[in-house]
């Protein structure tokens, strides 16, 4: 296992990073486009796992580490529950449903495994 240097290292980071690709992909797509709504929270909201996670990365204790991946655990739930809005209203397929629903759950049980590490470095 490489040691982990900077943010781009963390498995979260890359899972978020192909997951905020692929929002954006999805919402260039056909009805998706013309709601500006959901199609820029559900962007910001991949864009907020992402950006959590590295702040995170970058803060220097154990226990603000732990509180931006909190915050980017948070944001997966976030993107899940617009993922269900855009199926529901018909913008997206139950396989890409699927698909992108899956991806951030995977995000989010990585966060939650290094979170469990934080907060017993915090304690």
């Amino acid at each position: 296992m490489s040691k982990v240097e900077r943010f781009e290292d963390l498995i979260a980071w890359q899972k978020a990073r192909v997951l905020t690709r692929d929002i954006y992909a999805i919402t260039r797509e056909g009805s998706f486009t013309r709601d500006f709504g959901l199609s820029s929270q559900i962007q910001r909201a991949a864009v907020s796992i992402m950006s959590n996670i590295a702040e995170g990365f970058e803060r220097s204790s154990a226990r603000d580490r732990l509180h931006f991946f909190i915050m980017a655990k948070s944001s997966c739930a976030e993107v899940r529950s617009q993922l269900y809005v855009a199926l529901d209203v018909n913008y997206i397929s139950h396989e890409q449903f699927e698909t992108l629903s899956a991806q951030a759950e995977e995000t989010s049980r990585i966060l939650g495994k290094l979170c469990s590490v934080l907060a017993k470095r915090a304690d």
